[in-house]
């Protein structure tokens, strides 16, 4: 019979202890964003809904307040998704096949852009926008979102590059296969955990991302769900907060829905399972 020790037993009881405490922290306010949703007087107190109403529901739901804003973050999400990973790879894939002495410093300097803060570029980024006349213009935002992803995209993408095994490109590369080649039919298909982590990673950022679109688009027709939800907030303090739990909500249903759609593509290396033998 196996007996734990009696110190054991006490850091098992505080770490549970701080588990718990961490999710109810983090429980709380969902479980207030739920039932706030719900109701037609909702305030910043967790109360049942009095009365219990889908109000908040249909006042929210109307193509100026939901669908046209949810429409332009899953364009400018999606779109900043796409073509950090699509880029990402090509910059990965030498840093993870060839050993130059631009390599490491090049990593590092990766690395310091992503340290770089936001809000120190966006002065000059702004007068970049408006010299190049792409002030609210979507394709512009998305593009210099995907600029400021590929840092950590790339870092990412060379860790996971650096997982399949290179003596399964020198075998396609003896039978007359190019690098590009080798690189979209062995090391793509070998490394789709990879490509989702980094696709839900940028999308996420993305979707959450208000100071950009904020700042770099002007017409209310071009505005993402995030920075639409601003509007919920009044003048001297008042808030909806009724239709801001509810949006919240909604807000939250695309996310959750890529989670589920890229979940069979996180079950590991499952797909260099036998690729090499000896």
């Amino acid at each position: 019979m196996k007996l734990s020790s009696p110190s054991g037993r006490g850091l098992k009881i505080v770490s549970n202890t701080i588990l718990v405490i961490t999710g109810l922290c983090f429980l709380l306010p969902l479980l207030w964003l739920l039932i706030a949703s719900f109701d037609g007087t909702a305030n910043l107190t967790l109360k049942l809904p009095a009365p219990f109403t889908l109000d908040n529901f249909t006042s929210v739901l109307t193509p100026s307040l939901a669908f046209e804003p949810l429409w332009n973050s899953v364009v400018i999400s999606f779109g900043c998704a796409i073509i950090t990973v699509v880029i990402a790879v090509l910059a990965a894939y030498p840093l993870s096949r060839y050993r130059m002495r631009i390599n490491k410093p090049f990593m590092y300097g990766i690395l310091f852009g992503t340290c770089l803060p936001i809000t120190a570029m966006m002065v000059p980024v702004y007068n970049l926008f408006v010299s190049l006349n792409l002030l609210d213009s979507v394709w512009g935002t998305v593009l210099f979102m995907a600029a400021t992803s590929l840092p950590m995209a790339i870092w990412m993408m060379k860790n996971f590059m650096d997982s399949v095994p290179i003596t399964l490109e020198e075998a396609a590369w003896t039978d007359g296969s190019s690098m590009m080649s080798t690189l979209t039919r062995i090391v793509v298909p070998l490394m789709r955990p990879g490509l989702a982590v980094v696709f839900i990673f940028v999308f996420v950022q993305a979707w959450g991302n208000f100071f950009i679109p904020f700042v770099l688009l002007l017409s209310p027709d071009n505005m993402p769900a995030s920075v639409s939800i601003y509007q919920f907030f009044g003048q001297y303090g008042a808030v909806a907060y009724g239709k801001l739990a509810a949006f919240s909500l909604i807000y939250s249903i695309p996310v959750l829905g890529l989670y589920v759609v890229t979940s069979r593509f996180l079950g590991g290396g499952s797909a260099l399972a036998g690729a090499v033998k000896g």
